[in-house]
C-alpha cells in the first residue's frame, strides 16, 4: 500500500464536508473514495433505539458510489454548514494501522466557538490509498 499521512487524509476528508462549491466537493469525493466506495453511518444511540422499537434490526445507513456519497455530503453540508452556524474540524489524533485510518472530528458552533458535537471516523483504504469503506460514528 502507498504511503498515507493519516492526519493529512483526515484533514482532506473533513474539508470535503465543509466545501461550499459543488464541483469542488465532487472532485474531492472522487479524489478520496474508490469508485465503488461506501459511506456507512451508524446513527447515534437514541436513533438506533427508536429504530429497534419500530422493528428495524438493521440500523446503519449506507451510501454506495460517488453519486450517493455526494448526496450524503451535500445533505450534511446543507443541514449544518451552509447556514453559517457550524463547521467541522478533524482533531489532531489521526492514526493509521495497516489499511485503516481512524480519527475523531468535532462540529463547532461558530457563534459560540464551542464544540456542539462530534464523532469517530474509521476509513478502510484500498491498495491505491483511496477509501473503500468509510465508517462514521457520530455522537461519540
Amino acid at each position: 500500500m502507498i504511503h498515507i499521512d493519516a492526519q493529512a487524509l483526515a484533514d482532506r476528508y473533513i474539508s470535503l464536508w465543509t466545501e461550499p462549491d459543488a464541483r469542488l466537493r465532487r472532485s474531492q469525493i472522487e479524489a478520496l473514495w474508490a469508485a465503488k466506495g461506501r459511506h456507512v453511518l451508524q446513527p447515534p444511540q437514541q436513533f438506533r433505539e427508536i429504530a429497534a422499537e419500530l422493528g428495524f434490526d438493521h440500523t446503519t445507513l449506507e451510501a454506495h458510489g460517488y453519486d450517493a456519497i455526494e448526496t450524503r455530503v451535500l445533505r450534511s453540508y446543507d443541514s449544518f454548514v451552509a447556514g453559517g452556524a457550524y463547521t467541522f474540524r478533524a482533531r489532531r489524533d489521526a492514526v493509521r494501522l495497516h489499511d485503516t485510518v481512524h480519527f475523531t472530528w468535532e462540529m463547532t458552533d461558530l457563534a459560540q466557538g464551542t464544540v456542539a458535537g462530534g464523532g469517530r471516523e474509521v476509513l478502510v483504504l484500498a491498495e491505491d490509498g483511496l477509501i473503500s469503506v468509510d465508517y462514521m460514528f457520530p455522537g461519540l
